[in-house]
């Protein structure tokens, strides 16, 4: 079967709260953009409960109602979302290419807003307990409701510790499950001294989950002890686990760079390794996984991808434009040197009166393009010719320029 092929502006994998986001940003700029999300719309945050962080719902509201109004006001904007799978990509060059099983979309841009998922124990109950139904994975979101309850924390590393003690403040009692023996923690020295001395901790050494157990919510956590082989039985309320997440980045590997651990490194403007790809949300290397922080990422990336897609526009059909030569001069609005320049390059314009194609790039604006055009620090110039860049030039004198001006244009004039 032949496959469609459809092209956009920008493509956005992922539909939670980073790409619904983004998405916002690209239709509100009248891009045409299109999200693809394989599962519920609104990611991981669908499943959360009871969202009281997060700014403008002073009572709450649940992660379901939240991603539903992202969702509509997205749709407002024109975006396209689509259901569905996403088979293949490919991110090189500027012609970048998602698959799915019956179409080709071809697009100038990708953000990647994946996410990822907790890592999970794969013992008996524990998917009948998941999110809201006593297993939670982020005790910021949930520990509100922990209050004058007791629970257990799987794990013992830096996160599990700073968390568990986070929880202290809510809970009446947290018991944390520890695999090692006693005394011995995977966190820093003063994390774990803290926990220690908190009287509101509870520590089971040489333990693993077995098992869980309730009704309609989690009401038991059963541990066993690795060294007695023996179950330990605890009444509790909720389980918090921070034994590790998993980015969903595995379709991208070997095109992007990603960090051991899975996560796609992006500097400030959720720009990847590569020209054109942009990461947001949870399946970006960050410091803190919230609704609010995917959401500014979403809001960066697709900020960012309106400029890129202009400037790969003004790259393409003004600086790379094949009607005549072309002198494009690389310069800071902020630096007196690349200032003082101007009337010189205006005057060498005029000179050679319609016969070259005078651009200015300006560096403090469109870091992207003057990167594109592989120019040096300003001041500088490229050449171009034919729609290629044919030279450039660090010398800013205009004899030096219009030397090689003058071999570019059809009848060199004389100055």
């Amino acid at each position: 079967m032949e496959k469609q092929h459809l092209h956009y502006d920008v493509v956005i994998i992922g539909g939670g709260p980073a790409g619904l986001t983004a998405g916002i940003y690209a239709g509100r700029a009248r891009l045409k953009a299109v999200l693809f999300e394989r599962a519920l719309l609104g990611g991981l945050a669908t499943y959360t409960n009871e969202i009281v962080n997060y700014p403008g719902f002073p009572e709450g509201t649940t992660g379901l109602e939240l991603m539903h109004l992202f969702e509509a006001q997205a749709r407002h904007f024109g975006l396209e979302i689509k259901n569905t799978p996403v088979k293949a990509v490919n991110l090189t060059g500027d012609d970048k290419t998602i698959e799915t099983f019956r179409t080709v979309y071809h697009a100038k841009s990708v953000i990647i807003a994946t996410g990822g998922k907790p890592r999970l124990l794969g013992v008996p109950g524990e998917s009948d307990y998941l999110y809201d139904k006593g297993i939670s994975f982020c005790a910021t979101c949930d520990a509100a409701q922990c209050v004058g309850k007791t629970v257990v924390v799987i794990g013992s590393g830096d996160a599990a510790v700073e968390e568990a003690l986070f929880l202290t403040k809510f809970a009446d009692k947290v018991i944390m499950s520890v695999l090692h023996e006693e005394g011995h923690m995977d966190a820093n020295a003063v994390a774990q001294e803290e926990a220690l001395a908190n009287p509101k901790m509870e520590f089971h050494w040489n333990t693993v989950v077995d098992h869980f157990e309730g009704s309609e919510r989690l009401q038991r956590v059963v541990l066993r002890n690795t060294k007695k082989n023996e179950l330990e039985v605890i009444d509790a309320d909720r389980c918090f686990y921070f034994i590790g997440y998993l980015p969903a980045t595995e379709m991208f590997k070997g095109q992007i760079n990603l960090t051991d651990r899975g996560y796609i490194p992006t500097d400030p403007h959720m720009r990847t390794n590569v020209d054109g790809v942009f990461a947001a949300g949870d399946v970006r290397q960050t410091c803190l996984r919230q609704v609010a922080t995917a959401v500014g990422d979403g809001a960066t990336a697709g900020y960012e991808v309106e400029r890129y897609v202009a400037e790969m526009h003004i790259f393409e059909k003004q600086l790379m434009q094949k009607e005549k030569p072309g002198l494009v001069f690389v310069y800071s609005a902020i630096d007196e040197a690349s200032r003082e320049l101007l009337p010189m390059v205006q005057e060498i314009e005029q000179h050679y009166d319609g016969r070259v194609k005078l651009s200015l790039v300006d560096t403090y604006k469109s870091v992207c393009l003057s990167a594109r055009l592989g120019a040096a620090q300003p001041p500088s110039f490229v050449f171009t010719k034919d729609g290629q860049v044919v030279a450039r030039s660090i010398q800013t004198d205009r004899t030096s320029i219009m030397r090689v001006l003058d071999g570019l244009v059809a009848e060199p004039v004389t100055a």
